[in-house]
């Protein structure tokens, strides 16, 4: 008999090999086995579970942990922009991918006006001062505006790319601000309109200041300047060396209109005197640049800005993930809170030191000017939040997503 007849194996029935074991390979002698096993701590093993690994059950837990009370879930694209009725805070209204705005109610959800025959994914979508109308503007520059009682469209408009739109704050005024670089004013619903000219570069950013009379713009190429919209003329240009070197993110400014705060890509924050047209404050804090990858050199870009308006605080918020609180009298940095993703929004409560912020992350979280601490953090989104707002009372935060959603979420402090 040859080794090949040795060494066959022979089936009977339903037999099945389990294991082919060459027993011409070395086998481990007792040495080897005890020399593996002596690093092994079987308590630890067996406790594995409850220290560094997660189980199934409680990573599917962590996926699914949603601290919102509502979930508003009409929209079928992305949720670019969300606002509150000013006169109640009762009323949202969102606007999406799906070319399309809802105003609906806060409490439950429930849809009051269905905003349609847009061409293109509403990006912007405000009330106006007294609640009464609703403005959405789609990325292409179809405009209309909506009176909420009645639920029907009153006047619409169309201009170049639209990249933001704001009522006035006490008049159915409203001002969009187009990629052509021009900056249009409507009476609503009579259609008058005035239009405010300059160089061919985007209008990035804009904001009425709150004499009514007045408004800021931010343009492209890191101008900024104070219109007169009585007059639609150029009160004050601020460019060159006191400028910013690249284009305007963010405008905020203080509750007398004294004071601008303009957020660029160049990484800086600048405040303005709005009666002088002078810089009088330069703001940009040193990012993160080990988490930085080399496609990522505008991580410093500040993203969003804000006054507070208890305390001589600002905020400015970076793609990095730097959140930096200057104090306004010494324009020093007191506190810098970091996140683990790049920060999309910050808004300041309206009567406290506190500064919500949302993220990349999908987590919209809220914290302590005076100390820099995270008061708390709220998480349900499955995707990046791309907008969110806060009632008066910093008691509710509405948050919209690239997951669809728009989350309603109680904000519960233990000082309230």
């Amino acid at each position: 008999m040859d080794n090949t007849e040795e060494n066959a194996v022979q089936l009977h029935g339903d037999e099945e090999i389990i294991e082919v074991i060459d027993l011409n390979e070395a086998e481990p002698g007792p040495d080897d086995l005890a020399d593996d096993l002596e690093d092994v701590d079987f308590e630890d093993a067996a406790n594995a579970d409850d220290e560094g690994w997660e189980t199934e059950d409680e990573m599917e837990a962590e996926a699914e942990q949603d601290d919102s009370e509502l979930t508003f879930s009409k929209h079928t694209g992305s949720v670019f922009c969300v606002s509150l009725d000013p006169a109640t805070n009762s009323l949202a209204v969102t606007g999406g991918e799906d070319d399309k705005a809802y105003v609906w109610r806060v409490s439950d959800g429930e849809v009051l006006l269905e905003c349609t025959g847009h061409k293109d994914s509403v990006t912007c979508a405000v009330f106006s001062h007294d609640s009464s109308l609703v403005a959405s503007g789609d990325m292409s520059g179809l405009i209309k505006v909506w009176k909420v009682e009645t639920k029907e469209e009153i006047w619409s408009f169309e201009v170049g790319d639209l990249e933001w739109l704001e009522w006035h704050p006490c008049a159915p005024v409203l001002l969009a601000g187009t990629d052509d670089g021009n900056v249009w004013m409507w009476k609503i619903p009579s259609g008058d309109c005035k239009t405010f000219e300059s160089p061919a570069c985007q209008a990035t950013s804009g904001k009425v200041l709150p004499d009514g009379k007045r408004a800021v713009v931010g343009y492209e190429d890191g101008t900024v300047r104070v219109w007169d919209l009585k007059q639609a003329s150029a009160i004050h240009v601020i460019k060159g060396q006191d400028g910013h070197k690249g284009a305007l993110t963010s405008l905020s400014c203080t509750q007398d209109g004294s004071l601008v705060l303009t957020g660029s890509v160049d990484g800086s924050a600048k405040l303005i005197n709005t009666s002088t047209g002078k810089v009088v404050g330069a703001f940009s804090a040193e990012v993160n640049k080990a988490s930085m990858s080399a496609d990522q050199n505008d991580a410093n870009c500040v993203e969003s800005v804000g006054f507070c308006n208890v305390l001589p605080l600002i905020a400015v918020a970076y793609l990095d993930g730097t959140l930096a609180i200057y104090d306004l009298s010494t324009q020093a940095l007191r506190h810098r809170c970091q996140h683990e993703a790049g920060i999309v929004h910050l808004q300041w409560e309206e009567s406290s030191p506190v500064v919500a912020t949302c993220c990349l992350d999908g987590a919209l979280r809220l914290w302590d000017a005076r100390t820099g601490n995270m008061v708390s953090e709220y998480r349900g989104h499955m995707a990046e939040i791309l907008d969110f707002t806060t009632n008066r009372e910093g008691s509710l935060a509405v948050t919209a997503s690239g997951d669809y959603q728009v989350k309603v979420f109680c904000l519960q402090r233990p000082d309230r």
